[in-house]
């Protein structure tokens, strides 16, 4: 017997948050890379490239701005978000809130979040 579409997406583990799609993204880019292998989505409701694929239609229809997209790899290499209240940090704050905000609509639209 075959589960239907209905059954396994609603059976994959969705994303809390768009941080939390941003951050595993990040990591199983790097785990690819270094082991040379697809590391797979263990359950999630998406694919790695379909998440590329996600960031790239954002970008190009200027719904994060270039600056955003830096703001995102930086803390995402980091593997946390920044602090407003740290000096360093404080400018690039805003722009991974309002970029973190437009990830996580599109994310919600396609399915993936929670």
């Amino acid at each position: 017997m075959t589960k239907d579409n209905s059954t396994i997406q609603t059976s994959l583990n969705k994303f809390s948050d768009a941080e939390h799609l941003w951050f595993w993204f990040l990591s199983s880019r790097r785990i690819r890379s270094g082991l040379g292998r697809t590391a797979g989505c263990n359950g999630r409701p998406c694919e790695l490239l379909d998440i590329e694929t996600l960031i790239t239609k954002i970008y190009l229809a200027g719904r994060i701005s270039a600056a955003e997209l830096d703001v995102m790899k930086k803390y995402g290499d980091l593997r946390r978000s920044p602090n407003q209240y740290v000096w360093e940090e404080n400018r690039d704050a805003p722009l991974w809130a309002s970029a973190m905000r437009t990830l996580e609509s599109a994310g919600r639209a396609k399915g993936w979040i929670g």
